[in-house]
């Protein structure tokens, strides 16, 4: 929720200023071109859901900034991290008078903040062009910085980054150029007509000295409560420490050999970090990715059970118990561990060939078995097998071909298929049948014609079930192929080996048959229990296949 939270304020907050900047650099046309955009800006974000949605998104966003401060047991940050947390203190500082003089002015005394009076005052007051120089500067790199880290998991990002760079290095360029523009034509209004800067100054001038003073002094206030606000969260800290200090702490031995101590309460991570071991963490240890997680080799028992976020992390991957992500796993006993990725893991890491690029997607995922092809090898030549086995999957990669399957998967006598890639799952599931069909009758055909060679037909099991699953290109750096893993993929090869259990040829799990939209109430329903899963699953075990076929005419198979 916290994670959720942040990030949706700040994506808020982003929109806020992407639209700021853009309304900047229409200085480059005119004050006029400025106001315009102003004028319906502010009208947008004054309506009451959004500027309340606005305001409560910039103190949900700092909260939780010193939230994720005070949860940190050390200091000791990434690179990134440590700027991103810099960048983000610096801001309220350094924006302080400018929201005072512009969204306070308009609240307290009613005085309308035009792009002329705004620039007037930066302009003409250099220490405050400059903070507000500087401010737009660190707010923008701050944005930036923490969009860049969020999107850099998700798919397809890298390919954007050329486009997203040359917006991010000029929207703000031309809001300082329209900044400039603006000021250079505060001093030519200034030129022509002496009396156009008392003209635009009317509204604050009529101020009273103690209203003005007011409304400038909310600045220390307003840099004061955010001192002791950070103060209080730095004390807080350290009370904390100080608690679980006296409470005790526990020995982490890493599998370099190394043992270092924490803290009860601290993350395999942020123990790491603390005594210097370099621990890959491609989010900074906010549970999006799972690249700092480690196998658990002594301690598992002792350690709490996964959070919400971890178990989520880790069940894309189908992760066994003794593996953990080090940025939430927070031991209060004694444990070894080992990474399982190297220190050097980045978001690129694991989307090049060879890693796990994948991104979730429903699929519906078929596993075939080859029956018998031990005693096949042993009352045949090897060229002989080798010819046979060659023709089996032949006609099983051209039935594939025929129904929109994608071979994900070589086995030795047996392969893994996936269909619905596209995106349309229940079209995906009908295929999956239609594939299973086309395979039996090429099986058939294939057993007619090489009957000469064969002491008995030759006999295929087949599992089809279908969810989410991570599918990306896997294997080799040289030869990576498109396929899945996760849990859903485990339960279609289970149900595979079923086919043993029921005596029959398919069985397809019945949330398969459901969103495939095919009648097969004909077909035998049961329930089995998988090895691994607590709950039984519902199944259906097709025997004879042509009552299934009339439904999956070439038409009906793929719409």
């Amino acid at each position: 929720m916290v994670r959720k939270l942040r990030l949706l304020s700040g994506l808020v907050l982003a929109a806020y200023v992407v639209v700021h900047l853009i309304n900047h650099s229409l200085g480059l046309i005119s004050f006029a071109a400025m106001e315009a955009m102003r004028e319906v800006v502010h009208t947008f974000w004054s309506l009451p859901f959004f500027k309340t949605l606005l305001y409560l998104s910039f103190l949900t966003h700092f909260l939780l900034a010193l939230w994720s401060l005070y949860e940190r047991k050390n200091l000791r940050l990434a690179r990134w991290e440590a700027a991103q947390l810099a960048l983000g203190l610096l801001i309220i500082p350094l924006l302080a008078i400018h929201v005072i003089g512009t969204r306070g002015a308009i609240q307290l005394f009613n005085i309308e903040p035009t792009y002329q009076l705004v620039t007037v005052a930066l302009w003409l007051t250099p220490r405050l062009g400059i903070q507000q120089v500087l401010a737009l500067l660190i707010v923008w790199t701050h944005l930036t910085v923490g969009l860049h880290f969020w999107l850099r998991l998700k798919a397809g990002y890298a390919r954007t980054v050329p486009v997203l760079y040359a917006l991010v290095v000029l929207l703000p360029v031309l809001a300082l150029l329209g900044f400039y523009r603006a000021g250079t034509t505060v001093d030519a209004f200034m030129l022509a007509d002496p009396s156009w800067l008392d003209a635009t100054l009317r509204q604050v001038r009529a101020l009273t000295p103690e209203e003005y003073s007011f409304l400038v002094g909310l600045e220390v206030w307003a840099i004061g409560i955010f001192l002791a606000m950070l103060a209080v969260t730095l004390l807080c800290r350290e009370g904390r420490r100080q608690i679980r200090k006296r409470f005790g702490s526990y020995q982490l031995t890493h599998a370099n050999g190394r043992a270092v101590s924490a803290q009860n309460g601290t993350s395999i991570l942020e123990a790491l970090r603390a005594a210097n071991i370099a621990h890959a963490s491609v989010c900074g240890g906010r549970g999006r990715c799972t690249t700092c997680r480690v196998r658990v080799d002594e301690g598992l028992d002792s350690l709490s059970p996964p959070n919400e976020t971890e178990r989520t992390a880790l069940a894309k991957i189908a992760a066994p118990e003794t593996v953990r992500l080090a940025c939430q796993a927070q031991p209060s006993s004694d444990l070894s561990i080992t990474p399982l990725l190297p220190a050097t893991a980045t978001a690129r890491t694991a989307q090049r060939a060879g890693g796990v690029g994948g991104r979730e997607q429903q699929v519906a995922i078929m596993f075939i078995d080859l029956r018998g092809s031990t005693a096949l090898a042993e009352h045949m030549l090897p060229f002989d097998v080798v010819y046979v086995l060659n023709h089996f999957f032949a006609e099983m990669s051209a039935a594939l071909a025929a129904t929109g399957g994608h071979y994900a998967q070589f086995n030795g006598d047996g392969l893994m298929a996936l269909y619905g890639l596209d995106g349309d799952l229940d079209k995906g599931c009908r295929q999956a049948l239609s594939g299973a069909v086309e395979m039996l009758h090429r099986l058939d055909r294939l057993n007619r014609e090489d009957q000469p060679e064969l002491r008995e037909p030759l006999r295929i099991g087949i599992g089809i079930h279908c969810g989410e699953a991570i599918v990306g290109r896997m294997g080799p750096p040289q030869s990576p192929i498109v396929s899945a893993i996760g849990d859903n993929v485990n339960v279609a090869a289970r149900l595979e080996s079923l086919t043993k259990t029921f005596n029959c040829n398919v069985v397809v799990s019945e949330t398969t048959a459901i969103r495939s939209g095919l009648d097969l109430s004909t077909f035998s329903r049961e329930k089995a229990v998988l090895k691994g899963r607590r709950e039984p699953i519902v199944v259906l075990t097709l025997t004879d296949t042509e009552s299934l076929a009339g439904q999956l005419s070439p038409s009906a198979s793929l719409i």
